[in-house]
């Protein structure tokens, strides 16, 4: 019992090596995480975790120094394929790239052709199920994350090629439900993976890569307690509820954290001027700057609201365009931030057109700007229609920028609404721009009360949204899934 725990950790990006989005946060995060766990929260045993990721072409330039380990083939239809693994280390933390002409030069981490993303992803996935042979290193826990990922639990447990893993226990975490792996069915029927006999799922998923992964991992994991129990739901369980509802005893809801070092305004140089919760008033300044920049009006009565998003159907954006259409009888200012669906991108740069005096519309990624806004915004937009857990309400509210929130996923889980005594934001229950509207002046209300507006403030930057937090809730199914197989 004094050896470690060992943890194959599985994902298709992680930071710093390769970030597209959420999923790259949280594998560049929480490993490092649990790595610094005291081994009393594992029964006196230390976390051995190793990552392993795909040697997209990308990552190259940014290694220092890296070592071919290990060459082997995956049986696929026209032939085998070779895999080439190389390891490095950073800040301690054991990492095994999986290289293939499949990541070659040119090949982005994501493409919208989901048969050509099935065809990467399952190859690097099986050569990462058999990588422990290579480096005499049994994991007593595969954890894999996401549609890219998820067959690994299921050949783990079905396969006969991988009968070393088959007693293993394994974990899965959904990042984002909607995302199944459609269209990747035949590029995993060319590995020969088989499909599903899992009664409990629906005919047209037993061939999707992430309803594979649900039907066969030991503990489903979801990023946030309350999207835990929406994806029990028709409404958010993507025709996947039932099953979902039958093994609900090992489905669990785990916040994911936020690197606190990385987003603390207290030593941000993207900002004007840098400021804790103990002196708020100089956070004015970075205000100031960015309304001087977008020439807006400097008056510091009138509230500036941010919007830092990706422009799509789920987060809301038309949802907050149309309600600040609707209020345009107050005071108020807007800067908007983000890229992606062209209509969406349409309607913020009419906003602008129609408004010209308070709207300004950056349609493009900027993450200097998002900081800088972080920083100086009084209130944030976030009326995700689902929002398994969300980053931006934890930035905003450590940066002093109060969330303006639909009361889903972990936007429910991260903000205390107004009514509630340790308030540290806003939130509205149905996804219809007249509640939000509503609520946006409801917020107008409290921030022309600079005390209780204050006091908003310092709560939400005291607020612990630390991946120490969240580290010690996954070390917990660690551990419950290796005493259950004592």
């Amino acid at each position: 019992m004094n050896e470690p725990l060992k943890v194959l950790f599985l994902a298709s990006e992680a930071d710093p090596l390769i970030k597209v989005g959420g999923l790259g946060d949280v594998a560049g995060s929480l490993p490092y995480a649990l790595r610094s766990l005291e081994p009393a929260w594992l029964n006196g045993r230390s976390l051995d975790i190793r990552l392993v990721i795909p040697f997209h072409a990308a990552i190259r330039p940014k290694l220092e120094r890296f070592e071919k380990i290990a060459e082997y083939s995956i049986e696929y239809l026209t032939g085998p394929l070779l895999a080439e693994v190389f390891f490095t280390e950073i800040h301690n933390l054991p990492i095994y790239l999986i290289g293939s002409h499949l990541f070659g030069p040119g090949e982005p981490v994501y493409t919208t052709d989901n048969y050509r993303d099935g065809l990467k992803y399952t190859f690097f996935t099986l050569a990462a199920l058999q990588l422990p042979r290579h480096i005499a290193w049994k994991p007593d826990i595969l954890h894999a994350n996401d549609w890219h990922t998820a067959v690994g639990p299921y050949m783990a447990r079905f396969d006969s090629n991988y009968t070393d893993l088959r007693l293993t226990p394994s974990v899965l975490t959904i990042h984002n439900l909607p995302y199944l792996g459609g269209n990747s069915e035949k590029a995993l029927a060319e590995f020969g993976i088989p499909p599903s006999s899992d009664g409990r799922l629906p005919a047209w998923a037993r061939t999707m890569p992430l309803p594979l992964g649900l039907s066969a991992a030991d503990r489903i994991i979801a990023v946030s307690p309350s999207y835990s129990e929406e994806i029990l739901t028709p409404e958010f369980g993507c025709g996947l509820e039932n099953l979902l509802q039958d093994r609900r005893q090992s489905v669990v809801g785990i916040l994911n954290g936020l690197d606190q070092k990385i987003w603390d305004p207290a030593t941000d140089i993207a900002l004007t001027n840098s400021f804790n919760f103990g002196q708020l008033s100089k956070r004015s300044q970075n205000k100031d700057a960015l309304i001087n920049a977008f020439s807006l009006d400097p008056d510091p009565d009138i509230p500036l609201l941010i919007i830092i998003s990706r422009m799509d159907y789920q987060k809301g954006i038309d949802l907050a365009i149309e309600a600040l259409s609707q209020i345009v009888d107050f005071p108020w200012q807007a800067i908007i931030l983000g890229t992606g669906d062209r209509e969406i991108e349409a309607s913020c740069q009419h906003l602008e057109e129609t408004n010209p005096d308070r709207v300004r519309a950056v349609l493009k990624f900027d993450a200097q700007l998002s900081r800088r806004m972080y920083g100086g915004g009084d209130m944030i937009l976030m009326p995700s229609r689902y929002e398994p857990c969300g980053l931006a309400q934890m930035i905003a509210m450590r940066y002093g920028c109060i969330p303006i929130a639909r009361a889903t996923g972990g936007l429910k889980d991260t903000i205390q609404d107004a009514h509630q005594p340790d308030a540290t934001g806003f939130l509205f229950k149905e996804s219809k721009s007249k509640d939000l509207a509503e609520t946006i002046i409801r917020a107008f209300q409290y921030f022309s009360n600079i005390t209780i507006w204050r006091e908003m403030q310092q709560r939400g930057m005291q607020m612990d949204f630390s991946w120490q937090r969240s580290a010690l809730a996954y070390a917990q199914v660690y551990r419950s899934l290796t005493e259950d197989r004592i």
